[in-house]
């Protein structure tokens, strides 16, 4: 990856298209956005993969972030907290709570920062 400097921020040309990054939301993603951003994402394709592996269908899938930064650390991300919220029919939340921890041991991103950010994972089954 190839990053240019610009008036506001960086950039950079990618596969699926640019992606402009900055401090100041006018401009681009925040760093910080990208990193919960590729935190949820992994973790939620990944989680995704061992379902369907399972053979569990689901209707649907999201997931909130509620994100803790620490301001005498330099906004330092210490914890994120991942909601995720499944829809289906005749699920089993238990057979869903032990997918999800499989997932976290799965997920690069949940394994590269799990020394440095603590990240909670909760399931919520919705109709």
């Amino acid at each position: 990856m190839e990053f240019t400097f610009k008036e506001n921020g960086l950039t950079t040309q990618l596969d699926y298209g640019e992606l402009d990054i900055s401090s100041d939301e006018q401009y681009g993603f925040r760093p910080f956005q990208l990193m919960v951003s590729s935190i949820v994402g992994c973790s939620a394709a990944v989680f995704k993969r061992i379902l369907a592996k399972q053979r569990i269908d689901i209707e649907g899938l999201s997931v909130s972030a509620d994100v803790h930064r620490n301001e005498d650390e330099a906004n330092r991300l210490e914890q994120i907290d991942l909601a995720f919220k499944v829809k289906g029919q005749d699920l089993n939340k238990d057979k869903l709570t032990k997918s999800l921890a499989i997932s976290s041991k799965n997920c690069a991103m949940v394994r590269s920062v799990e020394d440095s950010i603590k990240i909670n994972k909760t399931i919520e089954i919705v109709s």
